[in-house]
């Protein structure tokens, strides 16, 4: 929510120091700025940004004149150099994102990495930053979670990303875009079964949505096209994936008539051991191996 006056940066008692200077800025509501951050970029030489259009909104709401220089996915090989060489001759620069915590899905690591091979400082300016956000109001586990950012945009490649996290007995969280948000989340709710999740959309902002379910119900409420960028925080693998097939019978039972299911569906053993795998989270290749010779005895002439 962005509030239609214009606020003056509090003064700073103390000079910014050279060096880098890592700031979180706001994700929707711009008073969640930190006065920290609006003293450092009121102070920062250079305050290095994704998008000079969206940074200049932000600072002309606080009074603040900057240098802006752009760094994003497009040109940041180009501008490392011209920064770091700036960081060389003493001067301060700051490096934000459009929103939340730069280095959170953006280039900005690599900076780092190349300012403190440089031997310069590098400090965090810590404040808003979606994933936590999200994480906070999901109602899932907070005491372990992987933070995994954006899945890859085919669905092939998607997919595989997801089984690959079927194992995961932490919390998972995911950036998505709106367009495909109900693509992402069919392929989990494919994989990974009924597990508790949450999307949270437009936080911290007036119109700001967290809907919480099971991912089919979840895949089945968005079937269109949305804007902006989404997060979708869904549970770890059940309790239940501690529970080995081979010493409990039982569970080896179960475990057989999932796959059974599925193949007899016609589904490629494949795909039965990634959707079992995650609903149970048993080790994806475990299930494979059962799943494999389930098929051969079944296919196999009486």
């Amino acid at each position: 929510m962005t509030e239609p006056s214009h606020e003056a940066a509090p003064p700073s008692a103390t000079p910014l120091a050279p060096g880098l200077h890592l700031v979180a800025t706001p994700i929707g509501n711009l008073r969640d700025i930190t006065l920290r951050a609006l003293d450092t970029l009121a102070q920062a030489d250079i305050v290095a940004c994704e998008d000079t259009r969206v940074t200049g909104r932000l600072l002309a709401h606080f009074g603040i004149e900057a240098r802006l220089r752009a760094y994003n996915d497009h040109n940041a090989a180009r501008q490392r150099p011209a920064i770091i060489e700036a960081l060389n001759a003493g001067k301060s620069v700051a490096l934000v994102s459009d929103a939340g915590s730069p280095l959170v899905s953006d280039p900005g690591y690599r900076l780092v990495r190349d300012a403190i091979a440089a031997g310069h400082p590098v400090e965090s300016v810590p404040g808003p930053t979606a994933a936590i956000a999200a994480l906070q109001v999901s109602g899932l586990p907070t005491d372990r979670f992987r933070f995994v950012g954006f899945l890859a945009p085919k669905d092939a490649k998607r997919r595989r990303q997801i089984e690959a996290l079927a194992g995961e007995p932490g919390t998972l969280i995911f950036f998505e875009s709106g367009p495909r948000l109900a693509a992402s989340l069919r392929a989990m709710a494919d994989i990974l079964g009924d597990r508790p999740a949450a999307v949270a959309r437009e936080l911290t902002k007036r119109f700001e949505e967290v809907r919480r379910g099971a991912l089919p119900e979840l895949a089945a409420a968005w079937e269109t096209a949305l804007k902006g960028e989404i997060v979708i925080v869904v549970g770890g693998r059940p309790d239940e994936a501690a529970r080995d097939p081979e010493a409990d019978p039982a569970f080896g039972e179960d475990l057989d008539a999932m796959i059974l299911a599925g193949i007899e569906a016609g589904e490629s053993v494949r795909s039965v051991a990634a959707a079992v795998a995650g609903q149970t989270g048993t080790p994806r290749r475990t299930v494979y191996q059962r799943a494999l010779a389930l098929s051969q005895r079944r296919d196999r002439p009486a």
